[in-house]
């Protein structure tokens, strides 16, 4: 564990684990919204034994690194936000030189994967987006589902209450997250999960969301996984998990691969089948890492 200090003086937690020997590259693992990166510790582990270095930071109002409130980034914060992933990965350059460094987003962290390749895809060579889809769609779907529930008089739930709405009738609130209920368990105990955004970093977050929809720029070769559950209701039965990898594909990208896992939900590392879905990853990671 480490910390640096970002750009308006945040304190940023780096959880850190090392592989015996030499690296043979970097894995930086960039978390979701309303989680912390000690959650992927199991994947961590698994990619030390195979001989890489994994950085995982809280984000600014996650974790360890959560300074003002659960869920609050500060003035400018989403944009600092990605400033942070950008930073720690200038710190895995500098600690590791001449070796590949490949960055994973899940979720909220995907979304800052996604403005990262736009200005920062230099720094990395490779970048996989799990839980991911295409932002502006997913806030135009929960903005319509705002209203509709107003209208019918229903009082108006968080935006996990809309995610969760699809499985009903639900065994808790979180049933969206993985049909392992074991998973889903150890993710309501767990003290520093469960919250989402405050409404300045909702209203940032989706302030980018034009840029992300406009993927230009990206160099053409530069590798991009997209891995998603087929029943994650933030890309809406792969409708806008397809439309993120249509717009890619249109920008030009040329080594782009898309999986996605029938039944499975929203954190496809933390599903029953995830032993298949970390093969995959791993199997893509070793073919980047060369």
């Amino acid at each position: 564990m480490f910390t640096f200090t970002s750009r308006d003086g945040i304190a940023i937690h780096v959880h850190t684990w090392l592989p015996e020997g030499d690296a043979r590259g970097v894995v930086q693992i960039a978390h979701g919204m309303g989680e912390h990166a000690a959650r992927y510790a199991p994947l961590a582990e698994h990619l030390t034994g195979l001989g890489f270095v994994v950085y995982a930071g809280d984000h600014r109002g996650h974790g360890l690194s959560m300074h003002a409130g659960a869920g609050h980034f500060g003035e400018n914060g989403w944009n600092l936000l990605v400033e942070d992933i950008a930073a720690l990965t200038r710190i895995a350059r500098d600690r590791h030189p001449g070796v590949p460094v490949i960055l994973l987003g899940h979720s909220m962290g995907s979304f800052a994967a996604q403005q990262y390749l736009l200005d920062h895809a230099a720094l990395v060579d490779g970048v996989a987006l799990s839980g991911t889809t295409a932002v502006d769609g997913l806030l135009t779907g929960l903005a319509e589902a705002a209203r509709q529930a107003a209208e019918a008089g229903v009082e108006g739930g968080g935006v996990f209450d809309a995610f969760n709405a699809g499985f009903a009738p639900n065994r808790t609130e979180a049933d969206w997250l993985s049909r392992d209920e074991k998973q889903v368990d150890a993710y309501l105990a767990d003290p520093l999960c469960g919250f989402a955004a405050d409404d300045r970093g909702m209203a940032d977050m989706g302030a980018a969301a034009g840029r992300l929809a406009a993927p230009e720029g990206i160099p053409a070769g530069l590798p991009v996984y997209v891995l998603v559950g087929d029943h994650d209701p933030l890309n809406a039965r792969l409708a806008l998990s397809d439309l993120l990898v249509a717009r890619y594909r249109e920008a030009g990208l040329t080594d782009l691969t898309y999986r996605s896992y029938e039944g499975a939900r929203h954190e496809v590392l933390n599903e029953t089948n995830r032993d298949e879905v970390v093969a995959d990853l791993t199997a893509w990671i070793e073919r980047v890492a060369g």
